[in-house]
């Protein structure tokens, strides 16, 4: 009574505390998450020499090139992989799925995306290092890392291919465009930034993933080279699992240099695909 006395009510005082409860909890996430660089940066930015580039591991020390190297290509042909079945997959979805197809993709999508990644690891090890004969290889962690960064890529380019208007499809049907040409020229040019954000999520996912990679790709302190089977590929996410916990200063440097490699990777990945979605989005906005 008092605040409605004063010109506020009860239902402002709610909308400010819960505001109040909004900030708070966005400076402690911000805060964690700066707390985080911060730790992982101060320790490895100084462990990361030159020669760390340019030298493979051995034992507990050496450098990271072949870690590096088996890094960019578990993730890039993994990401090759999952963009060609996952656009193909959304499009089937939104653009010629009955119904009952679309509801059983989605869900199959998202049941996906829970599986543990100890799971699929250790299957994949049963079915392809094993079973299939593969051994630890550069194919076999590549299809592990795909069957993670799937989903992301999948739910994002359904959702924005979902949402490019109407009027745009039906009017360029109108014009006498067959469907090919209207997917490749009005959905796809439309929804790119949200495909795009699905494929930036999916790298991070396929960046940070360990579990799968030790039952699948192995490890090697070579250099990995292009065969696909029987050829174990060195990563940083093992560096960093394997490497903290040996009780050497070599090692905590290479782990610590690892993370601050896999941190520096995801920023510059998503600041170069920003820059490019604002300017795609810039030139659309110029026509």
């Amino acid at each position: 009574m008092a605040a409605v006395m004063r010109g506020v009510s009860p239902k402002t005082y709610a909308s400010r505390a819960w505001w109040a409860l909004s900030v708070a909890c966005l400076i402690a996430v911000i805060g964690i998450l700066f707390a985080i660089f911060a730790f992982v940066l101060a320790r490895g930015v100084p462990a990361l020499k030159p020669e760390i580039f340019f030298t493979p591991t051995h034992g507990i020390a050496g450098g990271l090139s072949n870690a590096i190297a088996g890094t960019f290509l578990l993730v890039i042909i993994g990401l090759i992989m999952v963009i060609v079945v996952g656009l193909g997959t959304a499009v089937w979805t939104v653009e010629f799925a009955p119904p009952w197809g679309k509801r059983t993709i989605r869900f199959m999508v998202d049941v996906l995306a829970g599986i543990p990644s100890i799971v699929v690891g250790y299957f994949l090890y049963v079915a392809l290092v094993e079973i299939a004969g593969w051994g630890f290889s550069l194919i076999a962690g590549s299809l592990a890392l795909a069957i993670f960064m799937l989903p992301y890529v999948v739910r994002a380019a359904d959702v924005a291919l979902t949402n490019v208007p109407t009027a745009l499809k039906e009017g360029a049907v109108a014009l006498g465009a067959r469907p090919a040409m209207v997917i490749s020229s009005i959905n796809f040019p439309f929804a790119l930034p949200g495909i795009l954000t699905g494929v930036l999520v999916a790298t991070g996912i396929g960046l940070g993933e360990t579990a799968p990679l030790i039952y699948t790709a192995g490890w090697s302190n070579y250099m990995p080279n292009l065969a696909l089977t029987h050829s174990p590929v060195g990563y940083l996410t093992y560096v960093v699992w394997t490497y903290i916990s040996q009780p050497f200063e070599q090692s905590h440097q290479l782990a610590y240099a690892a993370a601050a490699l896999l941190m520096i990777f995801v920023f510059l990945t998503n600041l170069l695909a920003r820059s490019f979605v604002e300017y795609k989005l810039g030139g659309n906005r110029q026509r």
